[in-house]
């Protein structure tokens, strides 16, 4: 954890609120904070020039603002941490289009990077108090630019209490901080629109206030309601609901090596489950082939279970949002209330694991998964659980 000591030493703290930016420069992000120095935005919406320029007026606003000079340390250092890499994923996806530089999610990609970066170089996984800074620092990343367009639309209510559940698994995250970070994004650039933009955050602010999810999740009766009202049913939010459910079934979800099937076994070793590992051994099946024909038979081994209203266990990586809605929704139009169980593991352990299974993943791959890997967000599915191994 030296690293990651070293980074938060070029943070600011109450004692001086600057950055070292010469520090940094010096640091494991120095090779990233030069291609940010090489990446260039649309002049129409930041006049002051490339990314690095932009981060650090966007650093330097947010330790400017009362708001963030009053909160705890620790989300001092989240939110510092979450403007300093807000835009690294402008290095990958910044392009011409139509003769204008544009950055199609940037804050996706970035959410991303910054995952990757804090979890392999920084070691920041496999135990509660740091997956939390981690996963606090790339929400707010992933979803920075919110606050500017919430107000929009007229689902507005259901999207901010979304966002805002995310404070059930990271407890730092709120919308308060996210629309701190965004003031200070929008403080830290060159635009004629800049009044337009900090009036949507303050609007944001004040629609995440009345909605009761500015500083933590909305307060849902029940888990049934809360995911009911997530999943865009027409429901009154205040209302608890019967449940219907027959029975539960477990997504697993996590890299090799996490110890999904030793999980299994100390916790519900009584269940049937569904592997895609073992499918594949069973077809002989390499994991680099097309797996098609996997996922198919997967889908139909549960429909079994699902036919006899027989709770199961669904052991796959899962490591998106996608591939886990595919099979989150197969299992609820079939009655049943799914919990995903998300398990990580601190990085090199991760490893040493992997390389102990009969059936090892490579570690380059492992590595490309990483950097695929999204954690459940709390309104996938009925219950979340996020466990460190």
């Amino acid at each position: 954890m030296a690293g990651f000591a070293d980074l938060m030493g070029y943070l600011p703290c109450k004692a001086s609120y600057c950055f070292d930016w010469q520090g940094l420069q010096q640091s494991l992000l120095a090779p990233m904070i030069e291609k940010m120095k090489q990446t260039p935005q649309n002049p129409a919406w930041h006049g002051e020039g490339d990314v690095w320029t932009h981060t650090k007026m966007v650093c330097e606003a947010l330790t400017a603002l009362p708001s963030y000079r009053s909160l705890p340390p620790r989300q001092q250092q989240e939110l510092a941490l979450a403007a300093l890499l807000h835009d690294v994923g402008k290095i990958r996806v910044t392009r011409m289009e139509d003769g204008a530089l544009c950055s199609p999610g940037h804050a996706a990609e970035g959410a991303q990077t910054a995952r990757s970066l804090l979890w392999r170089d920084y070691l920041l996984s496999g135990d509660p108090g740091p997956q939390r800074f981690r996963e606090t620092v790339c929400q707010l990343i992933r979803y920075h630019t919110y606050p500017l367009h919430l107000i929009k639309g007229e689902d507005a209510e259901h999207r901010i209490r979304k966002l805002a559940e995310n404070g059930s698994l990271t407890p730092d995250f709120s919308l308060h901080l996210l629309c701190i970070l965004a003031e200070a994004d929008v403080r830290g650039r060159i635009c004629s629109d800049q009044n337009t933009l900090l009036e949507s955050v303050q609007l944001s602010r004040m629609l995440a206030e009345d909605a009761q999810c500015l500083d933590g999740p909305f307060p849902f009766p029940s888990a049934v309601t809360r995911h009911a009202y997530l999943s865009g049913k027409n429901i009154w939010p205040y209302q608890p609901l019967y449940d219907e459910s027959w029975g539960e079934v477990i997504l697993l979800c996590g890299l090799p090596g996490t110890g999904k099937d030793t999980w299994i076994r100390n916790t519900c070793p009584h269940l049937p489950m569904v592997s895609m590992d073992d499918l594949r051994r069973e077809m002989r099946i390499l994991p680099t082939d097309e797996q098609g024909i996997v996922v198919q038979a997967a889908r139909e081994r549960a429909r079994e279970y699902l036919r006899k209203k027989q709770s199961f266990i669904w052991n796959a990586t899962s490591l998106t949002p996608s591939l886990r809605h595919k099979s989150i929704r197969l299992f609820e139009e079939y009655g049943a209330s799914v919990r995903i169980v998300y398990l990580e593991t601190e990085w090199t352990e991760n490893l040493i694991r992997n390389q102990n299974r009969m059936h090892c993943v490579p570690e380059a791959v492992i590595g490309r998964m990483l950097d695929k890997l999204v954690p459940p967000e709390a309104h996938e599915a009925r219950s979340v659980q996020w466990i460190c191994t």
